[in-house]
């Protein structure tokens, strides 16, 4: 099939007045996914996001010996899990850029008996592991970054977990403490894993306690100190994934920017994701916002009054938030979201550059940016492999005329069909 190599976003005619129904969260996908392949017993997955990055991690334990049965058009995962011991001892994995994948895996390989290695595309041999190889060493694991970068490639020479105490930084990624969290029930003595740093994205890391209780394991968590008693195992079973709201939020930020209404079904504060809080964000800048139990609704007012907001809490909707900040009537300050740079790009650096090619007035700090009202023009949008910044700048697009968005099936990663849902909001 034939790459396209942009595409070009129509400004509304009118405002969208729409239903979106968006695929499962890929945070859940490939947290549940690794759950069951370590379950003993059948699982049965449904609402799963196909992605790039959830068919990394499918095929990556099919790699790994496990039996792993995909139905796309059902949206279905059918899992027969190993009991916590990979059947295959050697393997060659390659996860793409795929953060979730290539964290979990890491610290799941440690729990076989044999030598594996894991690598990814260009983008993700400069994304940091360190961290996450340095707290698994006290517990038994041999995981080494091959080329000595603190990035992958990793080398694995799995023999188990022995468990204990380890600590770990997790102030660049959440995902180092959800990979150790993830595995300890499988070690041989209690787990206990004290933070030394800070810790980014925490609702992240409550999705994964609150998931890993979901198939039988409880987390144990006093201030900065997570305990995980031996002995537990997750529960094969019949599980639902949860639309994913980090694939919703465009929607809601489209409504919002419009003055238009977009309803999402199946998200509702009680979500197990951080990134329902966008909606309340929105709130806050003057969009008229609906909880229902079983769905959330924007509905936009024609304005959007400025902001300052730490998003390190769900820090993915940055982009989102800066695309539409110029039409803000005041300045829009982001802070706390350094983290960004060491991303499938550096999205700061990559939203300011973007913005600025849109004509707009923006200010990069090293943790954050600040963006003022500004008129916007047209330009061909930069999209730096980046799903995230391709979904964000069409948004502009429904404003802008003569927005091109390049490169647009990097979207794949996470939202194949995104552009095919944008449009749902034409009528």
């Amino acid at each position: 099939m034939t790459a396209t190599p942009s595409i070009a976003i129509a400004p509304l005619t009118a405002p969208p007045d729409a239903v979106i129904a968006v695929p499962g969260s890929k945070s859940i996908s490939n947290r549940v996914a690794l759950l069951a392949a370590l379950a003993e017993g059948r699982s049965t997955l449904d609402g799963v996001l196909f992605s790039d990055d959830t068919r990394h991690m499918a095929t990556a334990l099919r790699g790994l010996g496990v039996e792993v049965e995909a139905d796309e058009a059902a949206a279905r995962l059918v899992i027969d899990g190993v009991g916590g011991r990979w059947p295959a001892r050697q393997a060659e994995l390659f996860v793409g850029n795929a953060g979730t994948a290539m964290r979990f895996l890491v610290a799941a390989l440690c729990l076989g008996e044999g030598s594996y290695r894991i690598d990814g595309t260009p983008r993700m041999r400069e994304r940091p592991i360190g961290e996450l190889l340095a707290a698994l060493a006290p517990l038994g694991g041999e995981a080494v970054s091959e080329a000595g970068t603190g990035c992958p490639p990793v080398r694995v020479r799995a023999h188990g977990l022995a468990g204990g105490c380890t600590t770990l930084d997790a102030g660049r990624s959440s995902q180092f403490l959800s990979a150790l969290l993830q595995v300890a029930p499988y070690a041989a003595r209690d787990v206990e894993i004290a933070l030394s740093g800070g810790l980014i994205a925490e609702p992240y890391v409550d999705m994964t306690i609150a998931v890993m209780a979901q198939w039988g394991v409880a987390v144990e968590r006093a201030g900065a100190v997570f305990r995980i008693r031996a002995g537990q195992r997750y529960r094969a079973q019949s599980y639902a994934v949860e639309p994913d709201a980090s694939s919703a939020h465009y929607f809601w930020a489209a409504a919002a920017l419009t003055g238009g209404r977009v309803r999402t079904p199946g998200l509702s504060r009680r979500s197990l994701q951080g990134d329902v809080a966008f909606a309340a964000l929105l709130e806050r800048m003057g969009a008229a916002v609906t909880w229902h139990a079983d769905a959330i609704e924007v509905q936009g007012r024609g304005r959007l009054a400025g902001v300052e907001i730490d998003m390190n809490d769900f820090s993915d909707t940055v982009p989102t938030l800066a695309a539409i900040a110029p039409f803000a009537s005041g300045p829009v300050r982001i802070d706390n979201v350094a983290h960004l740079r060491h991303q499938e790009s550096d999205r700061i650096a990559a939203v300011c550059s973007e913005l600025t090619r849109l004509g707009a007035r923006v200010e990069e700090r090293a943790d954050g940016l600040t963006v003022w009202p500004s008129p916007l023009h047209g330009a061909a949008i930069e999209t730096y492999d980046d799903h995230r910044i391709a979904m964000a700048f069409a948004l502009v697009g429904l404003r802008v005329p003569g927005v091109t968005i390049k490169d647009p099936e990097c979207t794949a990663k996470t939202f194949p069909t995104y552009f095919e849902t944008l449009e749902q909001l034409r009528r």
